[in-house]
Order: structure tokens, then sequence, then C-alpha cells
């Protein structure tokens, strides 16, 4: 891979690990510890994740259980929870929090599925967007430089390529996160 093309493939894997990381936030109907990584606590004064203020564990496939090493930031903790897009009432038994998720419906499958088609468009758009500044970049630096035609036309084939392999990447993302939630 050219040096000149580099630049544009380290920004489309930046954009594959932020997918996969918003994969990994959606809800499947398993207790997922990731749910919790966007939430904060205010621990202090500062806001904390909650990874850091706590144990978080999975008990069973169905239950998160989080720990505190402090018992006084219980209330702060499923406060946080509560405000949260998560989606599930948290019950404190006044040691732990426990987060039960209930079995998934069919129609409540068929929209994270559409979410998460959605966030692969958006993924997909975001590397299409990377494809054309690198392009318009390419043919500037014809001008500038003593670049060929031939040249130009080189380095967005290969950045053409890299587009593509990106894009079936994040189609294969998707497919595996949808057959993921639609299995019951």
């Amino acid at each position: 891979m050219s040096e000149r093309v580099k630049e544009y493939s380290d920004k489309m894997d930046k954009t594959i690990d932020h997918l996969r990381n918003e994969y990994a936030t959606v809800r499947a109907g398993r207790a997922n510890p990731h749910v919790l990584d966007k939430l904060r606590v205010d621990y202090y004064g500062t806001p904390t994740p909650i990874q850091q203020v706590g144990n978080v564990s999975v008990p069973d496939p169905r239950t998160i259980q989080i720990q505190p090493w402090e018992k006084s930031i219980l209330k702060d903790i499923e406060k946080a929870i509560q405000a949260s897009d998560i989606g599930i009432n948290p019950t404190n038994d006044g040691n732990v929090i426990r987060l039960v998720f209930p079995e998934l419906s069919e129609e409540r499958r068929k929209d994270l599925a559409k979410e998460i088609k959605k966030k692969g468009e958006d993924a997909k758009v975001a590397v299409r967007n990377i494809r054309r500044d690198g392009n318009d970049a390419f043919k500037k630096l014809s001008k500038s430089e003593d670049l060929s035609e031939d040249e130009v036309k080189d380095l967005e084939d290969e950045l053409q390529k890299l587009t593509d392999k990106y894009i079936k990447e994040i189609d294969s993302m998707v497919d595996t996160k949808s057959k993921e939630i639609m299995t019951v």
C-alpha cells in the first residue's frame, strides 16, 4: 500500500472500530456489560464510568450485576441507569444493583435489526466520504506536484479497492449482528 493511501486506510479503520463499538452497545437480549460503557456516575463530583466505581459481572445470561466498591454510590449508579436509554429498571438490594434483561419481542428484534442496518449504512457513507476526500487530495497533488495522470489513476484505483474491502467488511458486520439479534 502506498504511503499516500495509508492515511485514508487508517481513517477507514477508525470507522470500522467505531461501528464495532456501536454494535457492542446494542442490546441483543443477552446481558452484555458493554451496554454500560457510555454511562457515567457522579463520583465525588466527577463523571466516572460505572466500571471504575464497582465490579460489573454477568452471573447468568440475562443479568448484569454491579457491586460498587462504596455502598454510598448505589443510589447514584441507579439514577444513572434510569436516566440512560438502556430501557431497563435496576433493582437495588442495598449491596448490589441487578439489571435483568427481558426476552426481546419479535417486533423489538426487527427494530434493532433496522437500527443495526442504519448504523452500517452510516459507516459506509463515512468510508465513501473518506474515499472522496482521498480522490480530491490526489487530484490536487497532480496539479501541484510532479504526479502524472497515470500515477493519480493508480492511487485512485488503490483507494477504490480499499473502499470496496471496507464496504464488504461493514456488510459482513451488519449481517453477523442482525443474525445475532434475530436468533431467539
